[in-house]
């Protein structure tokens, strides 16, 4: 199936985006978590959205979601982690699947630069975005991981299963590997008072320090943390909320860490557009929202002109 449009990120531009497109009775593929936006979640009062009066972030995503399913809007909770551009569509990589659209949306949020240092240049010779698509690679190996939520959980633990060691950097807090998660407390108290840990859950190590570089010859064959410690790995895998567009998109057009748009919120790639936080400041709901629905108007011209 060929979609209309893509919409990667689901915080307030997606959701813009999602429901001006569907009222179009647009074919859309929206991927992103199904919680929304963490940095709206964690707003304690938002006093600057129209209509809303004093609203904490908790209640304004619990009226997102209210919204999405009042639209029947369905959310794939995937990682995309490379688009392809093709004559007039797009194919997008997401885990072991892949998508064809005839337009794309980037509303990611707040663009996460280059990532470590070295990660461009080992990604596809040791970095990974993909547990799934590239796990086997490293089966009985030992790996690194950067897990940035606690939705990607689940792959630490298939990593785990199926990888000899696993050096684990994970800065959220909560969850199973978290700071104070469930598992690392487990190992942490007498086996009478515990959970015992799982047997993937043990081969794994948690850093004492953030991951600075990553390095190698023809493939990567190290990291190396902000505290100078040198560990040998074959792999690190990167699973993050959001993509560098960069890395997305390697010829999309950037302004420093932002990605560049006109009125119409298109980019420098015809068919892709972009809007909310990654499109620059000021870092505000009530922007990324009206950025959303000009991209969505924008993508449906965009369309009709295919026709």
């Amino acid at each position: 199936m060929i979609y209309d449009t893509a919409i990667i990120g689901t915080g307030p531009a997606g959701l813009s985006a999602a429901i001006n497109l569907k009222l179009h009775n647009k074919e859309i593929l929206w991927f992103g978590s199904k919680d929304f936006s963490v940095k709206v979640a964690k707003s304690e009062k938002i006093a600057n959205y129209p209509g809303m009066g004093l609203i904490s972030g908790a209640d304004l995503n619990a009226k997102f979601e209210e919204h999405r399913k009042a639209m029947d809007l369905a959310i794939t909770d995937q990682m995309v982690t490379s688009i392809s551009v093709m004559k007039k569509k797009f194919m997008l990589s997401a885990g072991s699947d892949v998508y064809t659209a005839k337009t794309i949306l980037l509303t990611t949020g707040t663009a996460t630069g280059k990532g470590f240092e070295g990660e461009d240049t080992y990604l596809g010779s040791g970095v990974s975005y993909c547990a799934t698509c590239d796990g086997f690679l490293y089966k009985g190996k030992t790996i690194a991981v950067y897990c940035q939520d606690v939705r990607f959980e689940h792959e630490v633990d298939y990593l785990a299963e199926i990888t000899d060691k696993v050096y684990l950097s994970a800065p959220y807090k909560g969850g199973k590997y978290g700071k104070d998660g469930s598992a690392w407390a487990a190992a942490e108290e007498p086996a009478s008072s515990g959970e015992p840990v799982s047997a993937a859950a043990g081969k794994i190590e948690r850093l004492s320090s953030a991951i600075k570089k990553v390095s190698g010859t023809m493939k990567l064959s190290s990291i190396e943390l902000a505290d100078g410690t040198v560990i040998e790995t074959e792999a690190l895998f990167c699973l993050r909320n959001a993509i560098a567009p960069t890395t997305l998109l390697k010829k999309i057009e950037l302004d420093g860490p932002h990605v560049v748009v006109g009125r119409d919120m298109a980019t420098n790639i015809p068919g892709c557009f972009a809007a909310g936080d990654c499109t620059g400041r000021p870092y505000q709901i009530a922007k990324c929202v009206g950025e959303g629905n000009i991209a969505a108007h924008s993508i449906i011209e965009y369309l009709a002109a295919m026709e």
